[in-house]
């Protein structure tokens, strides 16, 4: 059993809507069961750490985004700290992350720039849609690092979000889940691929009492900071911090990601290359790195032939 604890960084609101991010961030930190316990043991180490330190309570949230723009939001431990030693702590556990055997990190990020984005819940659903899909392959195709078996499922564990959103999605990409696919003469046709190996409704934690919801908020804020940087976290360098998750990154995703960091880019208009949609293509010896979603959800014969036309 593999299990994906999901945070998100920034915001499904619209640019020209008054959002002030262009970009919303999806980070999914996925264990196996069988190294679950290992894994807390390891981040409730670095917490006692990080208590020696910094003297930073062990039950106390550490929200990345709030440590470096909302302070006030903090718990009084942190709160007291200096702006710079937070953005220390920030650095010290993405390295604590990097270092956690056996784990993997799935990224996808909606360009909410492009003009092809409907509205905010849009960007919602495109971003599930294509976690939901990275895990499922990934997990078929036997593609995360450490053990494995055969008839592996996975459970998805989101921070306190729109559940029920998140319910519906995964209900439907279990009965339909369109996919296009490409064939040797250079055609694409749909495929229904129904969800699989992903069970039981997507089970909501509240980030206050989970270490891996919290290393999950920390990579999205730093994926999020990569592209789309605050003065200060560009100022003092903390824009390159992604890169120290390196070890840890799911790397199978995407193909497509020019960084080669197997991030999931969504919509066009991305300067580095993103995808033209909600997902990539689908590639059957090695799924791994291009699993696609149709965001085309009530597919009939006749509209697939007349998109294939278009395409």
């Amino acid at each position: 059993m593999y299990l994906m604890y999901v945070d998100d960084s920034g915001d499904c609101g619209l640019p020209s809507d008054g959002s002030p991010s262009n970009l919303f961030c999806l980070s999914g930190l996925v264990v196996h069961e069988l190294r679950w316990k290992q894994t807390l043991a390891d981040l409730a180490a670095f917490r006692r750490w990080l208590r020696g330190r910094y003297m930073v309570n062990i039950e106390d949230e550490m929200h990345a985004a709030e440590m470096i723009s909302k302070p006030s939001k903090l718990a009084a431990s942190l709160q007291k700290l200096k702006k710079y030693e937070r953005l220390a702590i920030i650095r010290h556990f993405a390295d604590a992350i990097a270092r956690l055997s056996d784990v993997s990190i799935i990224n996808v990020v909606v360009d909410k720039r492009a003009n092809r984005v409907p509205n905010k819940d849009e960007v919602f659903r495109w971003a599930w849609y294509a976690m939901f899909q990275r895990f499922e392959n990934t997990i078929r195709y036997q593609n995360f690092p450490g053990p494995r078996n055969s008839d592996d499922q996975g459970l998805v564990f989101p921070d306190n979000t729109d559940g029920q959103k998140l319910k519906r999605f995964l209900q439907r990409m279990q009965i339909s889940n369109p996919l296009k696919i490409p064939h040797g003469s250079g055609a694409f046709v749909y495929e229904n691929k129904p969800i699989r190996v992903i069970i039981e409704d997507p089970i909501l934690r509240d980030s206050r009492e989970s270490y891996f919801i919290q290393a999950a908020d920390c990579a999205a804020f730093l994926l999020k900071q990569s592209v789309e940087p605050s003065s200060f976290m560009k100022q003092h360098g903390g824009n390159a911090y992604l890169g120290r998750l390196d070890p840890v990154l799911c790397k199978r995703a995407s193909d497509k990601d020019p960084s080669g960091r197997g991030v999931v880019w969504l919509s066009k208009g991305q300067k580095n290359g993103a995808l033209a949609g909600p997902g990539g293509s689908y590639c059957p010896d090695n799924p791994g790195f291009r699993s696609a979603i149709s965001i085309r959800s009530n597919l009939r014969p006749n509209k697939v032939k007349n998109d294939l036309a278009r395409d």
